[in-house]
């Protein structure tokens, strides 16, 4: 028999689907459709972990070495920031149209719709013969990446109370993860092997496979949905909680500092520090595999202590990476920076847990996409801005990211209160 809080939580967002519950409810009748409701849902996150897994395992063969492929076909170290750029321009314009569909069409068909969206994306990479179409392939690949993140969020906040959601994101998070560790060794392998373009060429065909199998799980979901309203947009932003909308400001800032370096690391390891594509394959993995190592230990010790302190570790740690990364001397120095990258997801599914946390029931996947709009578009400029600075000198943008990394941890740690969720 579920738990009273996870009952609860399945009965508030069968409301916010429409459905009355009365003291008829309260029949044995009632109490079973609840529980069999309450086991369906519990499904529906695995489900969409698991597609999250699968289409990760083929992304990450390839991704980190996007920003390769580009100067391979012919792109500047600005058109690389313009890339970036673009890649968030893209999350922004992408997150709350991603979280109307969800609310209004329902979680299976909107999973489905952005996951054809993202094989045209993968077909076009495959196929292109310059730089310029691969920001075409761009717009339908970000599909996935950012217009499902809302329905999955509003996926693990339906099926799971408040007090489990933060582990729940957890395992979402490890989910998402393993193949980050995993898949940029094969990738770094096959490029060394086969050189850049074949060896990405290689990875891409590989996640076409992928996407054919997650296409069945991804239609298993089948959350009921909501009775259309008449919220827009607007309505959305004033239903957000004063904490919400200081969490947002915080970060904003932390992740101006991850945009404004991270798209050019793989360029200054590989350019300035003078490393190999396959070790610094290495060095994901080694970021990658600190994440997952502190994913579990700090998702049962947030649940005694609390979610603030984890954040705060977390955004410290986005302060610390790019500065960690332009003063390491060599190797063994850069592992240690990369370890510092990884302890940047100590607090991920805590924060992601507050926000599913302060968001109304019934308007869950569009406060998280309204959310990462506003986040995703205020933070637009960074990586062209980060490309500009490049110019000047390599080391300044990674020292600019990191003061501003620093002030977004102090805006957090001031204003933001855990206490203050429903």
């Amino acid at each position: 028999m579920p738990g009273d809080g996870e009952a609860w939580e399945t009965k508030r967002s069968l409301q916010g689907c429409g459905l009355k519950f009365s003291k008829k409810n309260k029949s044995p009748r009632g109490e079973e459709f609840l529980e069999a409701t309450t086991r369906k849902r519990l499904t529906e996150s695995p489900a969409a972990s698991g597609a999250v897994f699968l289409l990760g395992l083929g992304e990450e063969l390839w991704k980190k070495f996007l920003p390769k492929y580009l100067e391979s076909l012919g792109a500047s170290v600005a058109v690389v920031g313009l890339f970036g750029t673009s890649e968030d321009f893209l999350d922004a314009l992408y997150q709350y149209p991603g979280g109307w569909l969800a609310d209004h069409w329902g979680r299976r068909r909107a999973f489905v719709i952005f996951l054809v969206a993202a094989l045209a994306g993968y077909l076009v990479y495959l196929l292109s013969p310059s730089w310029p179409f691969l920001f075409l392939g761009l717009v339908f690949a970000m599909a996935w990446q950012s217009m499902a993140s809302p329905a999955i969020f509003a996926t693990i906040g339906d099926a799971l109370p408040m007090q489990r959601r933060a582990m729940g994101f957890t395992i979402q998070s490890m989910l998402k993860r393993i193949p980050m560790v995993i898949s940029p060794l094969l990738g770094g392998a096959m490029i060394g092997a086969m050189g850049l373009q074949a060896g990405i060429r290689i990875g891409l065909i590989i996640t076409i496979v992928f996407v054919g199998v997650a296409f069945p799980l991804l239609w298993t979901i089948n959350t009921s949905i909501a009775s259309r309203d008449s919220v827009r947009l607007w309505g959305v932003w004033n239903s957000f909680h004063a904490t919400l909308k200081r969490l947002l400001v915080s970060d904003i800032a932390i992740r101006t500092c991850e945009g404004m370096a991270d798209i050019l690391v793989v360029l200054y390891v590989t350019n300035v520090s003078g490393v190999t594509i396959p070790r610094y394959a290495i060095l994901v993995a080694v970021q990658l595999a600190t994440a997952i190592l502190v994913y579990i230990p700090s998702a049962k010790m947030a649940d005694r202590l609390g979610r603030k302190p984890f954040v705060i570790a977390t955004f410290l740690c986005f302060a610390f990476f790019p500065v960690a990364v332009v003063l390491a001397p060599d190797f063994r120095w850069l592992v240690g920076a990369f370890i510092i990258g990884g302890l940047r997801e100590i607090g991920e599914p805590s924060r992601k847990a507050m926000i599913v946390d302060f968001a109304q029931h019934n308007l869950r996947a569009r406060t998280v996409g309204l959310y990462y709009l506003v986040r995703s578009l205020s933070i637009t400029p960074a990586s062209a801005i980060g490309g500009l600075l490049w110019r000047i000198r390599p080391q300044i943008p990674f020292f600019v990211a990191g003061i501003v990394g620093i002030v977004g941890t102090l805006i957090f740690a001031a204003t933001v209160e855990e206490k203050d969720a429903d």
